[in-house]
Formats: structure tokens, C-alpha cells, sequence
């Protein structure tokens, strides 16, 4: 199965929730008056793409049915695929790009961030790179435990302290020794933190800041959000954007859930770049964001013309 295949199954549930509620509008005819535009952008929200986006997406298409004369519902629907890949905030290339770069990825407890660490850490070894790991999680029980896994599974060394250190000085050291050995590609594994805690973000805040201030090469501060928290997962991203100043996201579990939206909603609320998207657990169900392969696998295709 290719991966828009993958993206695509992983949606299912997300398209056919959009694609149940776009029927229920459609039967009441294609024209295009007031109800079709309001009920249009009713079932974006309802599919998680968030109410700016919503707006946004419905105005453009709006624009563009004066603009060429569309005939009905189902034409402005043909567009819809092409405006919402549009409402994505483009960018984020130089991120994992192939340049130097130390990236931190930050987000709560259980979205998969140390997976996600230790699938590109894989991902840019193959990629014939030379990549250093640092584990900055020294909160949860069994973190660095499970990075150092990964570490062995990509095999890439790894930077540790004991359970219950300075995150701040892990970030230290292993800007220290990725200069000493060379590396071009830092990994830096944060604990978990709720966005609800200021105490906890203070921390966090103090770990970006000494690696900003310490590092030699580009630095990236990435979010790792669940897709089956739905709107909290924009909350979330929101107060975590305003304490670090976010480079972009990645998208995590997108693979079953009904609210695959999100990933719009915290792109165009927050203009940050989708960097990768994650469909599964195996090494290879992480992959780079393709915006109209998404919104295809999103809202699928609108044909049934009576």
C-alpha cells in the first residue's frame, strides 16, 4: 500500500464524517444560496479544520464561484481539494531539509514525541547523515530508556544524564559533543509538559532558550501533536507557540481518528508549517506532509452530479 493509500485508509473515518454531513447539504439541492455557504462552512468545523480556516476556505471558494460563473454546489466542490491544501501555511523545508540543524520537539505527555525522535533520527541515517540524539526528557519514568532504543535501532549515539537532571544541562552537554563529533542533525527528546502549567512552560521555555543561546548551528523548535485530541490539540499548540515561538508541527496518529481536521486548524491559526505526518507505529509510518494529498484523503471526491 503506497502512503497516500495509508494516509488515505488512516482518514477514512475523518472523510466519512465530512463526506455524511456534505450528503445531508447536498440533498436539499446544488444551488448555491446563503444555506449552502453557511452549511458548507458548519461541516468544515464540524471536521475539526477550526473556524478561521472554515471562514477562509469558504470565503475563497465563494470568490471563485463569482469570479468563473460556477453552475452549482458540485462545482465549487470540485475546487474544494485545491482551496483547503491553500489554507495550509506553506514552509518549513529547512527544518529537515539536509542543512546543520538542533531540533527540539516539545508537546504533552503521550503524543509520541520520542517515537517520533527515533523515526527520524532512522530516517536521516539513511539519508547517509550524521545524527546525535539528546535525551532532555529526565521527568518521565522510563524516557530515556526508550530513546535509547531507538538510539540502537538507528544507530546513533545518544546524550543522557541520570533520571531526574537539569534538562537545561543535557541540552549543554549535547550541543558540547555533537561540536566534538561532528554531528548535523541534533535530535533533543523534551518531557512532556502541559500547556495548562506555567511552572512547566517556564521550564521549557529555559531549556529553548539555553540551547538557542549555546548552539552554533540553526535551531528548531517542533511540536508533536496527537490528531485524535481535536480541538484541545489547538489549545495546546496555541500556548505553546506563544512561550516558544514554534517552527512548525508534526502531526501524530492521524491513522483512525475522526478528527483529522486539527492538523489545518493548528496550520492556519497558528501559520505553522505541517512538517510530518504520522500514520502508524512501524519506521516507516512517519512521512513529510504533502498539503493536497491531505486534503484529498480529508474530504475525498464529490461526483454524485444527479
Amino acid at each position: 500500500m503506497g502512503f497516500f493509500d495509508r494516509i488515505s485508509e488512516g482518514l477514512s473515518r475523518s472523510r466519512d464524517k465530512f463526506k455524511e454531513q456534505m450528503n445531508v447539504l447536498l440533498d436539499r439541492g446544488p444551488d448555491l444560496d446563503e444555506d449552502f455557504w453557511a452549511g458548507l462552512e458548519e461541516t468544515l468545523i464540524l471536521a475539526d479544520v477550526g473556524g478561521a480556516a472554515a471562514s477562509d476556505i469558504v470565503e475563497g471558494l465563494r470568490d471563485q464561484a463569482t469570479r468563473k460563473a460556477l453552475p452549482d454546489a458540485y462545482a465549487v466542490l470540485d475546487l474544494l481539494n485545491d482551496q483547503i491544501a491553500s489554507t495550509f501555511t506553506p514552509g518549513g523545508e529547512k527544518v529537515f531539509g539536509g542543512g546543520e540543524a538542533i531540533v527540539l520537539f516539545v508537546g504533552i505527555n503521550g503524543t509520541g514525541k520520542t517515537t517520533t525522535v527515533g523515526k527520524l533520527a532512522k530516517e536521516a541515517v539513511d539519508a547517509g547523515r550524521k545524527v546525535l540524539l539528546g535525551s532532555a526528557d529526565t521527568f518521565r519514568a522510563a524516557a530515556i530508556e526508550q530513546l535509547e532504543v531507538w538510539a540502537r535501532r538507528a544507530d546513533v549515539p545518544i546524550c543522557t544524564r541520570e533520571r531526574g537532571s537539569d534538562p537545561a544541562s543535557v541540552c549543554y552537554d549535547t550541543i558540547e559533543r555533537a561540536e566534538q563529533e561532528g554531528a548535523d542533525l541534533v535530535l533533543v527528546d523534551t518531557a512532556g509538559r502541559l500547556h495548562t502549567s506555567a511552572d512547566l512552560m517556564r521550564e521549557l521555555e529555559k531549556v529553548v532558550s539555553v540551547v538557542r543561546k549555546r548552539a552554533n548551528m540553526p535551531v528548531y523548535t517542533v511540536l508533536v501533536t496527537d490528531a485524535t485530541t481535536g480541538q484541545n490539540g489547538l489549545a495546546q499548540a496555541r500556548e505553546f507557540d506563544r512561550a516558544l515561538d514554534l517552527d512548525g508541527v508534526i502531526v501524530t496518529k492521524l491513522d483512525g481518528t475522526a478528527k483529522g481536521g486539527i492538523a489545518l486548524a493548528v496550520s492556519h491559526e497558528l501559520e505553522l508549517p505541517v512538517l510530518k505526518i504520522g500514520v502508524g507505529e512501524g519506521l516507516d509510518d512517519l512521512k513529510d506532509f504533502d498539503a493536497h494529498d491531505f486534503a484529498r484523503a480529508l474530504v475525498g471526491d464529490f461526483d454524485e452530479r444527479g
